[in-house]
Formats: structure tokens, sequence, C-alpha cells
């Protein structure tokens, strides 16, 4: 193992640093499209809901490696030319976003509907009690399952190597193949997607621990 850490170091490094990278990307994106999303999934607006659903419906069950192989193939053939990293990002974006937006969707409606009367009596629109009574509460409901799929996002994230990424698992891969010490590499491997998966764990524990305190 000694000798894989002082001769392909850089290229696990590089791959680690392009992982978090795209995982970050990632991260922002998919929380943004799902929140949009899940909000638009309880709109009184029949059409728009229906357009929320079927965003959901059609990302949530194809394989994530058809998305991916869509904007690293298709893309580029009748579009723009764009590399495995952005491939692949946009993929796990998109992915992860419809499964975030069904977690937001459901941590709206587990709200009492008495929660939009109450604020709608005060004189408030419907998008401002959405925006500051009604989220809110959901984000405290929905954040154990929001860190969950965080987590996976990063471990998906290893789709990269397929589009040739320049991830982790594809200096993983390289190396494996170059050295044929597939044991050491695959555990340093595992090792440096820990480094990201625990911390952001323990985080998301945390913060739900916060909530919890600041409610009750």
């Amino acid at each position: 193992m000694g000798y894989l850490i002082h001769n392909y170091g850089s290229a696990f490094l590089d791959g680690f640093f392009n992982t978090l990278i795209a995982s970050v990307i990632a991260l922002f994106f998919s929380l943004l499209i799902g929140t949009i999303m899940g909000m638009l999934q309880v709109a009184d607006n029949k059409f728009i809901r229906s357009l929320a659903n079927i965003y959901v419906e059609i990302f949530r069950n194809i394989p994530l490696l058809v998305i991916v192989m869509f904007f690293y193939v298709a893309v580029p053939m009748y579009f723009v030319n764009i590399t495995g990293f952005w491939a692949g990002t946009i993929g796990l974006t998109i992915y992860t976003s419809s499964f975030i937006a069904d977690n937001v969707r459901a941590g709206i409606l587990t709200v009492p509907k008495g929660q939009m009367e109450a604020g709608l009596s005060q004189g408030l629109e419907k998008s401002q009690v959405m925006r500051h009574i009604i989220l809110p509460q959901a984000v405290q409901i929905v954040l154990p399952p929001l860190g969950n799929q965080a987590i996976n996002l990063v471990k998906n994230s290893s789709i990269l190597a397929v589009v040739a990424g320049l991830d982790l698992m594809y200096f993983g891969d390289f190396v494996a193949m170059e050295t044929f010490n597939t044991f050491d590499t695959y555990i340093i491997v595992g090792f440096m997607y820990l480094i990201i998966t625990v911390p952001l764990s323990l985080a998301t524990k945390r913060l739900e621990e916060k909530l919890n305190v600041r409610t009750t």
C-alpha cells in the first residue's frame, strides 16, 4: 500500500478533489432543482403539478447510468460538446434532484394544513406562507432523508469513472489496472470516499439535533 501512495498519491488526490468538486456542484443544484420541483408538486395549478410529477417520475425511474450516457454521447453528438466530468455531474444532478423533490413534497404535505390557513388569515400571500412558515418546518422533517441523499450522491459520483470523468474511481481503476494490486487500491479508494461521507453524515446528525433542540 505504501508503494501505491508513494507512486500514485497525486493521481488519488486528483481523483479525490474531482469527486469532491463534482459532488458539491451536483448537491447544490440538485437541492435547488429538487426543492423547486417539490414545491411545484403541491402547487394549485394542475398543469404545473403534472409537469413536476412527470419530471420526478421520469428521472427517478431511469438508471443513473442511462442519464449520464445520454449527456456523454447524445448531447455532444447533436448539441454541444461536453467532457465526461460535466456529463457525469449533470446526470448526477438531475437524477438526485428527482429524489430530493419527492422528499421535499412529502415534507410539505406532512406540515398540518392549518399552518397554511393560519398564515393566510394573517394577510400573508401563499408564497410567503410557503417560504416563511411551511418550508422551515418541512426542512426539519426531511433533513434526515436529505442527508442520506447527499451521501448517496457522493457514492453515486463513482459513475463518472464510466465516462472518463477523472474522479476518484476513475483513477482507482487506472492504478488497479496498471499495478494489478486491486486489493490495496480499492482500500485506498474506499477510505478516501469515507473522508467525504463520514463528516457529511456527522454534520447532518448534528444539524438535526440542533433543529430538534430549537423546536423543543
